[in-house]
């Protein structure tokens, strides 16, 4: 039992990993909480269902396509919504304003689209389940942890070995010097507001699986992602997996002792018990809002 507790929720810590560190890219670079990430998760685990369900495609084909529509409206939130307070170095309560707003349009989307109903989500595995010895885990969660590892470390080897990750770096360690030096900033927190578009969607498609339904409420889940990086650190891309393996872990081991009831409202307070003890988070790095 204890090993497939640890399997679960690993594999939903993983998801949340995915939710956690879109956010910490976006924060460590603008310094700001991007509240319309959970919207965007949502929309683009509609395409992927929409996708699914009208092609037939397997799972491969259907998540490509649903981190590309992810990115993109990643990319239209950026240009729309953030791109003139980024150029003006506004301060943070603007940028609250207008990703609260966009949140609220791309809601407005999905509820226009799907309404209030329930959606079965696609089955992309013939077994639904795997039995290892005397213990069964989902093959959505064993799937789920495998392709968020691989797209996670691809994700660290870009940061860290390559030009654009050097940019992202750069902007994120101070905008103005490395507009200096020579970094389109602009064009930086674009491909980063792509990145984390693409990981909403891979998350959103992993939740529609996992769970086996799809709602317009599926945006709600993004606050596990938020308190991830928030216990992990804001800003900090290795403490948001760090924090949403955590969290995955913890969340599933409560729901199993107390129940699915209970098990949000302790991993609340334990979010309130960080921010009291230690408000940079497990990563321990401070970051200062926008003033």
């Amino acid at each position: 039992m204890a090993i497939q507790l640890l399997l679960n929720g690993l594999a939903v810590g993983s998801v949340y990993a995915l939710i956690a560190t879109g956010f910490a890219l976006i924060f460590s670079i603008l310094k700001f909480s991007n509240f319309s990430h959970g919207a965007l998760m949502t929309l683009s685990a509609f395409v992927g269902y929409f996708v699914s369900a009208g092609t037939g495609w397997s799972l491969i084909p259907v998540l490509i396509v649903s981190m590309l529509v992810g990115g993109l409206i990643g990319l239209f939130g950026e240009f729309v919504a953030f791109r003139r307070i980024t150029k003006r170095n506004s301060a943070t309560f603007y940028y609250f304003v207008s990703s609260i707003t966009l949140g609220t349009f791309y809601e407005s989307i999905v509820t226009i689209i799907v309404g209030a109903g329930y959606f079965v989500y696609p089955m992309f595995f013939s077994k639904p389940a795997i039995w290892i010895g005397n213990f069964v885990i989902q093959t959505s969660s064993v799937v789920m942890l495998g392709i968020s590892a691989i797209v996670l470390i691809i994700l660290v080897f870009v940061l860290q070995k390559t030009k654009m990750g050097r940019a992202l770096r750069a902007v994120s360690y101070d905008r103005d010097t490395a507009y200096l030096m020579g970094i389109d900033v602009f064009k930086t927190i674009s491909i980063a507001f792509f990145i984390s578009g693409a990981l909403g969607a891979l998350a959103g498609v992993f939740l529609g699986i996992y769970n086996y339904t799809l709602t317009a409420q599926l945006g709600n889940l993004v606050v596990k992602g938020f308190i991830a990086s928030v216990i992990g650190g804001l800003g900090s891309i290795s403490g948001a997996v760090f924090g949403a393996v955590l969290l995955g872990l913890l969340e599933t081991i409560l729901i199993f002792f107390i129940g699915s009831g209970y098990a949000p409202v302790a991993t609340f307070l334990i979010m309130i018990l960080f921010l009291f003890i230690r408000p940079q988070g497990i990563a321990g790095k401070s970051v200062q809002e926008k003033a």
